[in-house]
This record gives structure tokens, sequence and C-alpha cells, in this order.
């Protein structure tokens, strides 16, 4: 008798658990906090918290259920073989992660770990002042989150595009077979990033030949991310998917002409500065006198 108590116990406990790791996965779908959703499905606030924790034994099943529907989910009884109607929530990434109190971190929020003054967007005294560690004015906490929900609103797209975005060669279209054309784009189609190069050859370059010079070598025309996109990394997978081409169809150089975040970008991609480049020439308008 004990023997199945225990059972029983320990099934009810498991199955409190698993409902509440479901709500805080829906709740973080919906990007809802606790109170928010409490609110919602007109359930005190300490309930949920009780049933999210598993301290809940046995939530009634009216409560449950209005806490699933007021999170967008749906509830369904005795049909374990017919297919869901909504796909099942993501759970939620940090849920393993504690505070110094041992609580989890909000389900709907972003949190990450950190290791340095620059993961903890509060820490901006260390970046500005250069502390040492031994001078830091608070102590550096175990993970951090941002309650603006635009901000986080922002991080989740950002996570998504660089997720979802495929970058691939171009090719047909009446373009030379010299000519290389490489886009970005998302899953509906949008086009969002590009990139143009052609290929050359040193001999014509430098009007002779020695021995050791490449055959062929490539030349980058352009990289362009429309801006709501730029700083995602499309620029680089563009250039990587470049140089990966280059690689395989026996092309070792490269050669471009970049400005401001475009040095940036090429230096991260392996690129090296020649002293001997051409210099950028810039021809202004003449400046106007008022007055």
């Amino acid at each position: 008798m004990t023997e199945a108590t225990d059972r029983t116990d320990a099934t009810g406990a498991a199955a409190a658990a698993d409902l509440g790791g479901v709500l805080r996965a829906l709740r973080r779908q919906a990007d809802l906090s606790q109170r928010e959703l409490a609110e919602r499905a007109g359930v005190p606030q300490p309930t949920l918290a009780r049933i999210e924790s598993g301290r809940a034994a046995d939530p009634r099943f009216r409560t449950v259920e209005r806490l699933v529907r007021a999170a967008g989910g749906e509830v369904g009884i005795g049909v374990p073989e017919a297919a869901p109607t909504s796909p099942t929530p993501a759970p939620v990434p940090h849920d393993d992660m504690r505070d110094e109190a041992g609580r989890r971190y909000p389900a709907h929020l972003d949190v990450w770990p950190v290791h340095e003054p620059r993961d903890w967007p509060g820490a901006w005294w260390a970046e500005w002042y250069r502390l040492p560690p031994e001078r830091y004015p608070l102590p550096l906490p175990p993970a951090a989150y941002e309650l603006n929900r635009r901000y986080r609103d922002n991080r989740r797209w950002a996570a998504e595009v660089r997720r979802t975005a495929r970058v691939r060669r171009f090719t047909g279209g009446g373009l030379p077979d010299t000519c290389w054309r490489f886009v970005a784009e998302l899953p509906d189609g949008e086009l969002v990033g590009e990139l143009r190069a052609h290929e050359r050859s040193p001999h014509l370059e430098y009007g002779g030949w020695y021995a050791g010079m490449p055959e062929r070598e490539m030349v980058l025309d352009g990289v362009l991310v429309a801006a709501p996109y730029r700083r995602l990394g499309l620029g680089r997978r563009l250039v990587t998917a470049l140089i990966t081409g280059m690689r395989a169809a026996g092309i070792d150089g490269a050669a471009a002409l970049a400005e401001g975040f475009g040095i940036e970008l090429l230096l991260a991609c392996g690129f090296d500065i020649e002293a001997s480049r051409p210099a950028a020439l810039r021809l202004n308008p003449p400046r106007r006198r008022y007055g």
C-alpha cells in the first residue's frame, strides 16, 4: 500500500513539474509575466506561481484551463493519438538558471549569464572608467535580462533573422560566368542583402607575368545589406560565402576597396590592409556662403 502511494505521489509531482514547464513556455511564447497572465486568466498570481514551481500538487482543472487559454494554448483530454491543433511551445532556454536566492528567472524574459561587466547592462561604470574588479561598486550578478519590451522584441527579431536568413549564390539571368553574385534572403523570399564580385587576370592587371603569379583573382565590387538588417552578421555571411566559393573554384586571392564599417567587416573576414592601396578620392560641390 505504501509503495503504491509513493508511486502515485511521484507521478503527481512529475505531472506538476511538467505542467509548470508548459505554463512557463506558454508565457514566454506570449511574452507575458506571471502577473500579466494571472490578470488575463482571472487567477491569483500566487496560485500561478505555485503551479509553475510544482508546489501545487493537485491544481484544479478549471484553473489550469483558464491559464492555458489565456496564454494562447489549448487543453486536450483523452486524445493522445490525435494531432495537436497548435504547435507545442518551445521550452524556456534559461529554465535551469537560478538567481542568488535559488529562484528561477522570469520565463518571458531573455536571460544571459554575466561573465564580465560588458555582459551586464547596469555595469556602464566598468566600461567608462575601466575600473579593475576590486574597485567595482557593485558585485556582478550571475545573470542579466532586459525589462524593456521594445529592446526584448528587437533581440528576438534579430535572433530569428539570423536563424532563418539564407545566403546563396545567384546564377543565370544573363550574369556572365566571371561575375559572382550572392544574395541573403528571408524565408518569404525578401531580399535583404547582396554581394557582387568579378574575376580578373593578374596578368592583365600588372602587364606581365612572373613565376608564382595566380591565374585568376577576385575583385569585390560591393556588399549591400538593407538598413533594418545591418549589424546582424549578414554581411559577414555573404563575404564568407564568396570566400568559400572562391576556394572551391581554385581562386585564393581577392582585392577590395572599403571605408568605414566596410573595413571592419573585411578585416573580420580575413582581409589585410595593403600599404600600397589606392587613395580614396571624392569631388565635393563648393560650399555656399550665406549672409
